[in-house]
């Protein structure tokens, strides 16, 4: 007996270690070396397998990495597709489903793949000098169709002299007379234009099939006979101004004509050819030069003629067109409040939600998106979000069918791991007494008996959204000990266009006080106080924050991140220079200078007291550096506390490198801690 009481004290005390050793602990920023996520599900035509990307964080490389994964739809067989290990992307099903073709990393730069399914062979198929993209098969599985850009000659004003043989004389002037010339992200763009190639899917030279002086970007697609591609492009004489504007052409592979579908003005885009042919779904809308505008669904035969809109009724921008393979009818993905969805429609406008809970690929801020594919038999692969894990993949056989989720690449970390709980909340703007929809993300450790400050974080766009999904910004900043409220006011996408537009030349405008109505409704509860506010956002979310600390002094401190702050030099300066005029403000900056200047925050800055940081990244080009630079410039001649960070090489995705999402965090969180 007293053996077995010994054996009895040594088996508690194993299991209390292994609690002990399983207790969870809150998320900390070296877990988001250890994210992983779905991407990009495709499943094959039969329904029976799902090709996808498997994302992750690399530790080593500071990047963000992307393998493809092989699984089937019943959760069998799950295994990396090939042994290499590098990036890989675009995978893209055979219509027979034997072969998976994809875009991976190679010696020379990025290259086309083939995979056999059989025998789990692979082989490149190409040696080009930049990377493609767009992959589309051929029906008849014969040919793959992918877009490639192709390097042109810029203007060449003089020809200089030649430096002697081993000087080292400064590199020669850079000219350009192009519109677009440069893209954040990106930098300089080298002169050319993208254009279309088909290539045998056994390999060989591919062949250039568009022409022109003109982008062609996209996934083209395939007639069923194999022997023209269906695209969108802006090949109308005045394309460098009139941006705004896409047409659906017909390229015939045979003698290289290209053919109008669409002639009107505003996008017409993502084509999709009925299994018989004779029809094409595609997305757009008449451009009327607003600030937000739906996306809607056409449908006209493949020679042009017979175009209407699809009469869904349904207030909210459609995505990702997809043929079911009756032609009876439609796939489409949209948003509403916050979250993406799939849904069914027929052709006369009958439709059904099928999927929810679409996203998760973000995974920085709670952004929506994901997306999805569908096989012949109508099953639904696509990545499934929640507030509590980044995507993962998932598959529906169909309509009213129960969803199975096949992957739970990020258990192994967030398993074990205390989150912050999130609560959707709703309330009344005090403008016009809308509803507006907002979320808040606890501290892990919280507790209502006990006084919580509040963090208001100001999403991007301005016309987006945020919503109920997994962000390791978001979890950061509760393990440090704040509830997070983000809002979705005026001017976010998935509630309509009439409330997307209300920024049309009224931005920033009322949208500021959706915002303080929301913490205005929090400070109700007896945990929230009013002494302990702060703010950030990023972007758009950094020109609302400028803007509410000048209109008023109510938060202990602020982070600006990435910010506009005057809209005249912003406008003038930055990558997409071009895109303001008219849709955002009333005319160009010199013909209507005052309203460019009310609408800027910096108009504020005489009446900041909050203490700022404020932070940009050194490569920036859609909020340059000198936006940013006006703000605490003008803060350091006023004397108020501020501190202004420069993340070197990042660009306007300032948190796209894991470090750089850690390091904008960390230093958001210090100042804060500051003033508490």
């Amino acid at each position: 007996m007293p053996k077995l009481k010994h054996l009895l004290l040594l088996s508690l005390l194993f299991i209390s270690l292994l609690l002990t050793a399983q207790d969870k602990t809150p998320f900390s920023r070296m877990d988001v070396f250890g994210l992983e996520w779905v991407s990009s599900p495709q499943i094959s035509p039969d329904g029976d397998w799902v090709v996808y990307q498997r994302r992750g964080m690399d530790i080593m490389k500071d990047r963000r990495s992307s393998r493809l994964w092989l699984i089937g739809a019943d959760g069998s067989g799950h295994r990396k597709l090939t042994s290499r290990d590098v990036n890989e992307s675009t995978a893209v099903w055979s219509p027979d489903g034997s072969r998976i073709a994809f875009v991976s990393g190679s010696d020379q730069g990025s290259e086309i793949y083939v995979y056999w399914l059989e025998s789990g062979v692979q082989a490149r198929l190409t040696q080009l000098e930049y990377s493609p993209s767009g992959l589309s098969w051929s029906p008849d599985g014969q040919h793959l169709a992918f877009s490639l850009f192709v390097p042109g000659r810029e203007l060449s004003l003089v020809s200089g002299p030649k430096p002697p043989k081993g000087a080292d004389w400064a590199d020669a002037p850079r000219i350009t007379t192009r519109v677009k010339h440069e893209a954040d992200g990106s930098g300089y763009l080298a002169p050319g234009f993208s254009h279309y190639f088909v290539v045998s899917a056994e390999g060989g030279t591919p062949r250039q099939v568009s022409s022109g002086e003109y982008h062609h970007r996209g996934t083209p697609q395939w007639t069923p006979d194999s022997r023209e591609l269906i695209f969108s492009a802006n090949r109308i004489a005045d394309w460098e101004y009139r941006f705004r504007n896409s047409e659906i052409y017909r390229l015939n592979l045979e003698s290289g004509d290209i053919t109008p579908l669409t002639d009107r003005d505003g996008p017409d885009r993502s084509p999709a050819v009925s299994p018989n042919g004779k029809q094409l779904l595609y997305l757009g809308y008449p451009d009327k030069m607003q600030t937000y505008q739906l996306t809607r669904v056409y449908l006209m035969n493949t020679d042009g003629s017979g175009k209407k809109e699809i009469p869904l009724k349904l207030d909210r921008s459609i995505s990702e067109l997809v043929w079911s393979a009756d032609g009876k009818g439609f796939f489409f993905q949209y948003d509403d409040e916050g979250s993406s969805l799939v849904g069914y429609s027929t052709l006369a406008g009958k439709h059904e939600v099928l999927v929810k809970d679409v996203g998760g690929t973000a995974v920085a801020r709670p952004y929506s998106g994901g997306s999805y594919s569908v096989s012949k038999g109508g099953g639904i692969a696509y990545t499934l979000t929640s507030p509590y894990h980044p995507a993962e993949l998932a598959v529906q056989s169909g309509a009213g069918a129960t969803p199975s989720q096949l992957t739970r690449v990020s258990e192994s970390l967030l398993n074990y791991r205390q989150l912050g709980r999130l609560e959707e909340v709703w309330y009344k703007s005090t403008v016009d007494g809308r509803d507006i929809q907002g979320w808040v993300v606890y501290p892990p450790d919280f507790d209502e008996k006990e006084k919580c400050p509040i963090l208001v974080e100001n999403h991007g766009g301005p016309i987006s959204s945020y919503g109920p999904h997994f962000s390791p910004e978001i979890q950061l900043y509760a393990s440090a000990g704040f509830a997070v409220f983000y809002p979705n006011p005026r001017g976010s996408t998935s509630y309509g266009e009439e409330f997307g537009n209300l920024l049309y030349h009224n931005y920033p405008g009322e949208d500021y006080n959706d915002v303080m109505d929301g913490v205005d409704d929090l400070l109700k509860r007896p945990y929230f106080t009013e002494d302990s506010l702060f703010v950030t956002g990023g972007s758009a979310g950094g020109i609302m924050t400028a803007w509410m600390i000048g209109k008023n002094n109510r938060f202990r401190s602020a982070a600006v991140i990435k910010p506009v702050m005057n809209w005249i030099s912003k406008t003038l300066t930055a990558d997409n220079y071009y895109g303001y005029a008219y849709s955002r403000y009333p005319g160009q900056p010199w013909e209507n200078p005052m309203e460019y200047w009310k609408f800027s925050p910096i108009s504020l800055v005489g009446k900041v007291e909050t203490p700022t940081l404020v932070m940009v990244g050194g490569a920036d080009l859609r909020t340059p550096l000198s936006e940013a630079k006006q703000l605490y410039h003008a803060l350091k001649l006023r004397k108020i506390e501020t501190a202004l960070v420069e993340v070197p090489g990042a660009y306007h995705l300032i948190a796209n490198r894991p470090s750089q999402l850690i390091t904008k965090v960390d230093h958001i969180v210090a100042w804060f801690n500051r003033y508490r």
